[in-house]
């Protein structure tokens, strides 16, 4: 049944600051946007990342941090987490042990979305090391 994530959708109640605020944060420009909503592909997969304009959230949308956490793998969880705080992010959960190589870290970014980071050596045996650049 599932074979994959598609696209995972964040709200902002301003999308033009949440635009930039995950421009910088990725280092690219979203590679589809239109009024209410922007899109990024994010990593060696291209997995989706859409802002939508909160005024387009459904009634069982509701802001806050008690819903479901998306991991994005990063290669250093406390480099990942200080860089996150340093643009605003506050700390949703610290640097977390969580045995065989996993480690995990959560935010809310600056638009009340919960964005989580995990070293997870499942990832990094399918895609191998990133490229030195």
């Amino acid at each position: 049944m599932f074979r994959g994530m598609a696209t995972i959708n964040l709200y902002a109640d301003d999308l033009a600051a949440a635009r930039a605020w995950y421009t910088d944060l990725l280092h690219l420009e979203p590679y589809f946007a239109r009024e209410g909503y922007v899109e990024f592909r994010v990593g060696d997969d291209q997995d989706e990342l859409g802002i939508v304009d909160a005024r387009f959230r459904g009634p069982g949308d509701t802001p806050g941090t008690g819903g479901p956490i998306t991991y994005w793998h990063v290669d250093d969880v406390d480099a990942a987490l200080a860089d996150l705080l340093r643009r605003g992010a506050t700390e949703h959960d610290h640097v977390r042990e969580r045995g065989e190589g996993f480690r995990t870290a959560s935010v809310v970014d600056p638009f009340g979305n919960l964005v989580g980071v995990m070293e997870n050596p499942h990832w990094s045996s399918r895609h191998g090391s990133p490229v030195a650049g």
